[in-house]
């Protein structure tokens, strides 16, 4: 699951017209290897590999999996003329440590790269180059419960961009990221969020005093295909301003020369 960069509250129209595009017209594709952390079912096919219960714990943000997705996303229609295209590319791995009894620890960087063509801001002038968005670091402590239903709680980081502004805040942030949700049967469903502050850097691109939720919820059947939906809100308390992105899309994990990997896509 992805977050977002910060809310960029010197360029509101850039950040509208992007979001817009997005749900209208691009395509994200994510590639992930899965390792299994524990061990497989008895119904699990040849080689071992229980392509179903993967799928089901990529669905599960907190599961006790090792993880490394890659996302690509493209948009186009972007700036204050609609003429820009947007890509970025999304490093986020999922570590868990176990802390024994069946209680975790799961730590997710994530680290987002942006190609920027032909953006025009609210100034009138147009921008196109590359580089590092943000870096994202979120932790959880999650608990054995024994249930269907299961938490996690941790301490949340974010890095200021390292390109002078173009491609996000250059403000630090930090605060406290959750996340409840139930595995019931096929479905995976709840909800992750984060309330982060700003604790320095310049302001002038955006600040890092942000509320986030997504909620979402997932359907894995008995071939491995999982259909998911969710939507990333992010309320800015400086600027007043919520942007929520819809994203819904297929999933299918396959066993390639014995290792595990799932292909998603889907508009956002």
């Amino acid at each position: 699951m992805r977050l977002p960069s910060s809310f960029d509250s010197c360029d509101i129209l850039k950040n509208t017209k992007t979001f817009f595009a997005v749900f209208l017209t691009s395509f994200l594709s994510s590639f992930a290897f899965a390792q299994q952390a524990v061990p497989s079912s008895s119904a699990a096919p040849a080689k071992g590999i229980d392509t179903v219960d993967i799928a089901k714990k990529l669905a599960n943000p907190i599961a006790n999996m090792i993880s490394i997705p890659l996302q690509y996303e493209f948009s186009r229609g972007v700036g204050a003329n609609q003429a820009g295209s947007e890509q970025s590319l999304l490093f986020q791995p999922v570590l868990p440590f176990d802390l024994g009894g069946g209680d975790t620890f799961i730590v997710r960087p994530i680290i987002s790269g942006v190609r920027e063509i032909n953006v025009q801001g609210t100034s009138g002038s147009s921008f196109t180059g590359s580089g590092i968005a943000s870096v994202t670091v979120e932790s959880f402590y999650a608990p054995n419960t024994n249930s269907s239903w299961i938490w996690g709680v941790g301490p949340y980081a974010i890095s200021p961009s390292g390109n002078s502004g173009k491609f996000g805040s250059q403000q630090t942030g930090a605060g406290v990221t959750g996340v409840v949700l139930n595995r019931q049967g096929p479905w995976t469903y709840g909800l992750l969020a984060y309330q982060s502050w700003e604790v320095g850097g310049n302001p002038a691109f955006g600040t890092q005093n942000n509320l986030y939720g997504q909620p979402f919820v997932a359907y894995t059947n008995k071939q491995a295909w999982t259909f998911s939906t969710n939507m990333e809100a992010l309320y800015n308390y400086d600027t007043r301003r919520t942007s929520n992105p819809l994203y819904a899309g297929v999933s299918k994990v396959v066993v390639i020369d014995g290792l595990p990997f799932s292909f998603s896509a889907g508009p956002m």
